[in-house]
């Protein structure tokens, strides 16, 4: 009993089949992967694919040019002096001596002129910020088009939209810190913009500003706000936004072998990463290479803030430029209601702006909402197929455009020497007209592209080649689309339109639809009713062309 008491209770473990560590550092990594796993969690996720597109990587430019903006931000801190209180100038640069200034503009005056390295960083770190919001501009427009953002990804192309904004305010808050007197300015609108709210506009002042404007908490305030707050936002978001595009796979054009159940590409590693870490040093590099050779925010050259002066031809980044030109475009009107003052003129502006960017946000849940679709989709449109997604993605940059134009209407006036009334007047017009009429004509070019694709696979592509017929016409001989073309043109889905339910049911009942429905019926015959999308050829079709009836 004893013996086999002591075999069960202290029996030996069978030997491992595993080589020994080599040396000390394969010892070292067993030992952490025996503790946090790492070995089987990269196994699993390092040979994941993705597929190979240019479009693809304008996510990546938003990634790379955000550790960029991190990185320099960092190195700045340490010489930043986020204060409001009053210095006399004494540094090297000698236009500025002897001027009253904040610790944080000649902080920022030293960092340019005495730190070593400390003005291209400036550059970098302004310029990567101005890159960073076109690049994620620019990606969710690819989204936006190819309708990458349907089910599963819209609380995904949320996140994006968050990141956009929050990109845009911590620009804002970033370029506002040096204290300089465009910037000063900058503040001063928004404070006009802050104070033009009802009710609460002045308690949002009194928060933001420790009291009367300029007050003395201003640049503490951005300070934090700028470098703790919504980084810290922006981080949190990233993050969730690639273990989305990690969990529900990355979406790919369509093509032969491509369906919604697989992703064809390459593995993360090592093709993808080494590819990945190319594109950004060389992204790193050509934001090197343009902060070395084009100044951006000359703080030196405008002096510091003053708030009895302005600078000349004051303009935000462009960026926040739409959100002055809504203020420049609206007419000065005010009312009068129970003693108080309303401002329109800033008021109105103040409520169109949220409503600019929230259509962006909520687009995904609206069209699936009017397509009633379902499924998971993870092959992309080409834009030309859905004609008004398109046209609609296309008002709105037009829109975008005309506010950037109202809110330089003054360099527009003085550049090309006309009368800034005669500007503002054009815009104001604009405003209502260039998007319509750039809607119009984008659903009626993506209409005409797929008339020409359909004539492409019907009767396949011009050769060049000019033929006689025996009764003597002259014809062009066309040759058939290669099957990997013909897959190209028409492996698209479309969307037929929602049809209101039978007035009477089986039974004779009288069914009346409700508002919500009848508004979905009517956008839905908008969206892909007859005149929305050309119906595309069937197998029929191409197979009564190809075989010799008409074709040539």
């Amino acid at each position: 009993m004893s013996s086999a008491s002591s075999t069960t209770s202290g029996a030996a473990k069978p030997a491992s089949t595993r080589a020994k560590p080599a040396n000390k550092w394969e010892q070292a990594a067993d030992w952490t992967d025996g503790r946090l796993g790492i070995y089987s969690l990269a196994k699993a996720n390092l040979r994941k694919i993705f597929p190979d597109h240019w479009s693809f990587m304008l996510g990546e430019i938003c990634l790379y040019t955000f550790i960029i903006i991190i990185l320099t931000g960092v190195y700045l801190t340490l010489f930043f002096k986020p204060s409001m209180g009053e210095v006399i100038y004494d540094g090297s640069y000698v236009p500025l001596k002897g001027l009253p200034m904040s610790e944080a503009y000649a902080s920022t005056v030293d960092i340019s002129f005495e730190v070593r390295g400390g003005l291209l960083v400036r550059q970098i770190h302004h310029w990567a910020a101005l890159v960073f919001v076109a690049a994620m501009l620019v990606h969710m427009m690819r989204v936006f088009f190819t309708g990458a953002f349907r089910k599963p990804r819209e609380i995904n192309w949320v996140f994006g939209f968050l990141l956009l904004v929050l990109g845009m305010f911590d620009g804002f808050f970033g370029y506002s810190l040096p204290d300089d007197l465009l910037s000063g300015t900058g503040i001063r609108f928004m404070e006009g913009a802050i104070l033009a709210v009802p009710l609460v506009g002045t308690y949002i002042q009194m928060f933001l500003f420790g009291g009367e404007f300029p007050g003395t908490d201003i640049v503490p305030r951005f300070f934090t706000i700028h470098v703790l707050l919504i980084p810290g936002i922006m981080l949190g978001l990233l993050v969730a936004h690639l273990i989305l595009v990690f969990y529900h796979k990355h979406t790919q054009w369509a093509g032969p072998g491509k369906t919604e159940k697989n992703v064809v590409g390459m593995p993360l590693m090592p093709v993808y990463m080494a590819k990945a870490g190319g594109f950004f040093f060389l992204v790193f590099g050509l934001i090197a290479v343009i902060s070395a050779i084009a100044t951006i925010n000359p703080v030196w050259s405008v002096g510091p803030y003053r708030a009895d002066q302005v600078s000349t031809d004051a303009q935000p980044d462009w960026y926040m430029g739409f959100s002055e030109g809504l203020i420049r475009l609206m007419p000065g009107w005010e009312i009068g209601l129970w003693g108080h003052t309303l401002n329109l003129g800033v008021l109105v502006p103040l409520a169109i702006f949220p409503l600019v960017l929230v259509s962006i946000a909520v687009y995904p849940f609206i069209e699936g909402w009017i397509t009633g679709d379902k499924r998971e989709h993870h092959i992309l449109d080409r834009p030309r197929n859905a004609p008004v997604r398109t046209a609609l993605g296309a008002a709105w940059i037009s829109l975008y455009l005309i506010l950037l134009v109202a809110g330089g209407n003054d360099l527009f006036a003085t550049h090309l020497h006309l009368s800034i009334n005669s500007v503002t007047y054009a815009v104001r017009v604009g405003f209502f007209v260039v998007p319509v009429v750039v809607f119009i004509i984008t659903k009626r070019w993506c209409l005409g592209l797929q008339r020409r694709d359909k004539e492409k696979v019907l009767h396949g592509r011009e050769t060049g080649v000019i033929k006689r017929l025996p009764h003597g016409e002259f014809i062009e001989v066309h040759a058939q689309l290669p099957q990997q073309d013909l897959h190209k043109l028409t492996a698209h889905e479309q969307v037929q339109p929602f049809e209101l339910p039978a007035p009477t049911d089986e039974n004779g009942v009288a069914r009346k639809a409700g508002v919500l429905t009848r508004t979905r019926a009517k956008l839905s015959r908008g969206f892909y009713g007859e005149g929305s999308q050309i119906p595309k050829p069937t197998a029929e079709e191409h197979h009564e062309i190809t075989s010799g009836h008409g074709h040539h």
